[in-house]
C-alpha cells in the first residue's frame, strides 16, 4: 500500500512539474515577444525603465521555471532526493518572489490610473519632438493604437508648441488619421487634421483604447498567474512528501 502510495505520488509530482514546465515555456515565449515584438510595443518597453526590467523579469522567471519544471520530472521519475530538494528550495524562493511581486502590484496600481497618466503627458510631452524619449513613446502608442492623449485632444490644450514649430495646431501630428497605423503610414489629410478638422483626427483617448484592447489579456494573465501559483504549492507540497517517502 506503501509502494503504491509513493508510486501515485511520483506520477502526480511529474504532472505537477510538466505544468510548471508549460507555463516556463510559455512566460519565456511572452517576455521574448515584448522584447522582439516589431509593431511598436518594443519602443514602448525600452522607454519605460519599469515596463523594460518588468520584461526581463519574466524572461528570466520563464527560462528559471522551464529549468525547475524539467529538472522537478528528472527528480520525480529518477526517485532523486537531492534534485527533489534543490527543486523545493528553489521553487520556494520563486513562490515567495511571484507573492511578492503581486502585492507591490496590487499596493501601487495607483500609478495607472488615468489622472497619473493625463499629468505626465502635460508636464513632459514635447509634441513632435522625437529626441525626447518620453515624446517619442507617446507618439508611437498614438499612431499604434489610432488614439489621442490620454482622454482625447483636449489633453493637449495644456502643452506647449516648440519653440521652432511653425504650426499652432492644439491636436500633434501622431494624433491625425493614416492610411496605415505605423509611422511610415501616409496621412489622410494632415493639413486639415492640423487645422482642427475632427474627421481626420483620432478621437478617442489611448486609455480607454488600450484597456479595451488588454483588458481579456489582463484577466487571464491575472488567472495564468493565480494557476501558476497554485500549481507550484502543490508542486512543494508533493516534491516534500516524495522526498520523505523516499528510502
Amino acid at each position: 500500500m506503501e509502494g503504491d502510495c509513493l508510486s501515485c505520488m511520483k506520477y502526480l509530482m511529474f504532472l505537477f512539474n510538466f505544468f510548471i514546465f508549460l507555463g516556463g515555456a510559455c512566460l519565456l515565449g511572452v517576455g521574448i515577444w515584448v522584447i522582439v515584438d516589431p509593431t511598436g510595443f518594443r519602443e514602448i518597453v525600452a522607454a519605460n525603465p519599469l515596463l523594460f526590467t518588468g520584461a526581463y523579469i519574466m524572461l528570466a522567471m520563464g527560462a528559471m521555471l522551464f529549468l525547475l519544471g524539467f529538472l522537478g520530472c528528472c527528480g520525480a521519475i529518477r526517485e532523486n532526493k537531492c534534485l527533489l530538494l534543490f527543486f523545493f528550495m528553489f521553487i520556494l524562493l520563486i513562490f515567495l518572489a511571484e507573492l511578492s511581486a503581486a502585492i507591490l502590484a496590487f499596493i501601487f496600481r495607483e500609478n495607472l490610473t488615468r489622472e497619473f497618466f493625463t499629468k505626465e503627458l502635460k508636464k513632459h510631452y514635447l509634441r513632435n519632438n522625437d529626441t525626447d524619449v518620453f515624446s517619442s513613446t507617446w507618439n508611437s502608442v498614438m499612431i499604434t493604437f489610432a488614439c489621442c492623449g490620454v482622454n482625447g485632444p483636449e489633453d493637449f490644450e495644456a502643452v506647449p508648441h516648440l519653440p521652432y514649430s511653425s504650426l499652432e495646431s492644439v491636436t500633434p501630428e501622431a494624433c491625425c488619421q493614416r492610411e496605415l497605423q505605423s509611422r511610415e503610414g501616409m496621412f489622410i489629410d494632415k493639413e486639415a487634421c492640423l487645422t482642427g478638422i475632427e474627421r481626420f483626427q483620432n478621437r478617442q483617448g489611448c486609455y480607454t483604447v488600450i484597456l479595451n484592447s488588454f483588458e481579456t489579456y489582463v484577466y487571464l494573465a491575472g488567472a495564468l498567474a493565480i494557476g501558476v501559483l497554485a500549481i507550484e504549492l502543490f508542486a512543494m507540497i508533493f516534491a516534500m512528501c516524495l522526498f520523505r517517502g523516499i528510502q
